[in-house]
């Protein structure tokens, strides 16, 4: 993992905030930030005439260079020893950044855009990114807990395990808890899982402690391997009996970051981003990590 970490930066209040989420996780990482600009001429009123791949010239080039100057300087204020580096490349921001993280270990952005790109509003750039980006992408919203855990979503699917070992790889760079939540229900798929067949509701009427323990037995088995690699890592496995959606929210309220799978369990395989990773990168309190399972 030797490439630089990138941060998409609009002049936002939003991108500034995600220069500083950027800045810790390239300084522990020990590797170089990248700020990068997406240029589109439509994005910045420019005359109809100009062509959108053309360079930024006159006003709106100070424009650019002063939205690129102003993150820079705000990450080398804050780890002076940081390697910055930046570039403004003409394109569609979600294109220009998908580019990017073919090199990248970690795409950061905010969770909305500025005024004048009202199109990077989250449900574009960040659901796009969590979906086509070739590394991870953390999306910065809410309000971490400096002192919190790392959250991470359990569903004891396949394809959840990148993000499980995604989460303990960042539970270790920041030597903090790592929480494991998995949400299970006895109207789910997870119920039918631990029961091997289609739900009857009459029988679960006395199933529901060996649901339980099943549901438990699933966490239990997404953890094991992760432990062996990272035995400092201090891990505290949540078991909660409710939707997968609110649980998590709510866990978020005392997190420093969430990381969930892009998709998992259930649901219609055509879907890159589930349900439930969608629903946090709306309304987390916390920084969003998503990990697609075929990176």
């Amino acid at each position: 993992m030797n490439g630089p970490v990138v941060v998409g930066v609009d002049g936002s209040p939003s991108a500034l905030e995600a220069v500083d989420a950027a800045v810790q996780e390239a300084s522990l990482r020990g590797v170089e930030l990248r700020v990068v600009h997406a240029f589109l001429w439509p994005a910045l009123h420019a005359p109809p005439a100009s062509s959108p791949l053309g360079p930024p010239t006159g006003a709106v080039h100070e424009a650019v260079e002063r939205i690129v100057a102003d993150a820079v300087e705000r990450a080398r204020s804050q780890a002076e020893r940081l390697h910055v580096s930046h570039a403004v490349i003409a394109g569609d921001v979600s294109t220009v950044l998908q580019a990017q993280s073919r090199t990248a270990q970690l795409i950061v952005v905010g969770h909305r855009g500025s005024e004048a790109f009202a199109e990077l509003l989250l449900g574009s750039t960040a659901v796009y990114l969590s979906m086509h980006a070739r590394c991870p992408v953390m999306v910065v919203r809410g309000r971490p807990s400096p002192a919190g855990p790392v959250l991470v979503a359990v569903d004891g699917s396949p394809q959840g395990q990148p993000a499980i070992a995604f989460a303990f790889f960042e539970a270790a760079l920041r030597n903090t808890e790592l929480v494991a939540l998995h949400a299970w229900s006895t109207w789910t798929d997870h119920g039918e899982h631990a029961l091997g067949h289609p739900i009857d509701p009459v029988e679960l009427v006395g199933d529901v402690d060996r649901l339980r323990q099943e549901e438990g037995q699933v966490l239990a088995d997404a953890l094991s391997g992760h432990r062996d690699q990272y035995p400092g890592v201090t891990v505290r496995p949540r078991l909660v009996r409710g939707r997968t959606r609110p649980a998590l929210i709510e866990a978020s309220t005392d997190a420093r970051l969430m990381v969930v799978g892009a998709r998992g369990r259930g649901g219609f395989t055509g879907l890159l981003l589930g349900s439930a990773s969608q629903a946090v990168l709306h309304h987390a309190h916390c920084p969003v990590a998503v990990v697609r399972s075929d990176l």
